[in-house]
């Protein structure tokens, strides 16, 4: 072989290795995409409305593809159904684009709220018995698993039927969460459309000291019937 020869063979396996450099490059940026597009999200925890479950500040991970219905005692992540949000708050968010780029982050988290499913398509919910315990489809539910002991499962009286296909919801920080109870009279009302679920989270993966699986059914809701009594 020539010494042109050789150079020319160096040259081409150079760019045979740029080249699958360069492949392997595109096809993990195109799965990292469809990971965090369609399956898998990270969402960063900005208030306290769902204390002492998720801390402002913690980092949580969504799943996005529903292998099961959303259930009672999900947390989950949702779109503002409209007027939940006051104005201006969605400006007020501002990504980091490395972050976004990498999914450690949403793009449009700021039109986004996280609570607690309270109750499914069907259910009745009111608040509440002589003991102070929510009912769902007329079965006290015991809550202090999740609600802290000095904060009361609601501050103010309700009785609502959901519609099928949506959910009602609530913080756990009851008495600092604008949620469904507090929207009756807001543009999208105080149900959350099967729609506008973004997803449910299952893990909080930051910081690492409180590193907790949050997947499961919840046992608070495991003696409710499905469907009102009487």
């Amino acid at each position: 072989m020539s010494g042109e020869d050789g150079v020319q063979g160096e040259k081409k396996s150079l760019w045979g290795m740029v080249r699958e450099f360069a492949i392997i490059i595109v096809i993990a940026l195109l799965v990292s995409w469809t990971l965090k597009t369609f399956v898998i999200r990270s969402f960063h925890i900005p208030s306290a409305s769902m204390e002492q479950t998720l801390e402002v500040g913690d980092r949580v991970m969504v799943n996005q593809l529903f292998f099961n219905e959303i259930q009672r005692g999900d947390i989950v992540v949702f779109d503002d159904p409209g007027g939940w949000l006051a104005p201006g708050i969605s400006e007020q968010y501002k990504p980091n684009p490395v972050l976004v780029f990498l999914g450690l982050q949403p793009a449009d988290a700021g039109t986004q709220l996280i609570k607690r499913v309270i109750g499914v398509g069907g259910d009745t919910v009111e608040c509440c018995d002589d003991e102070g315990h929510l009912l769902v489809n007329g079965e006290p539910v015991d809550e202090s698993a999740y609600l802290h002991p000095d904060v009361a499962p609601s501050d103010v009286p309700f009785s609502v039927e959901v519609p099928e296909g949506h959910y009602w919801v609530m913080g756990d920080n009851r008495s600092n969460s604008l949620d469904s109870r507090y929207n009756m009279d807001s543009a999208g009302g105080p149900y959350i459309p099967e729609a506008g679920i973004v997803g449910e989270v299952f893990v909080i993966n930051w910081p690492l000291e409180r590193l907790r699986w949050m997947g499961g059914a919840d046992p608070a809701f495991e003696t409710v019937p499905d469907t009102p009594a009487g």
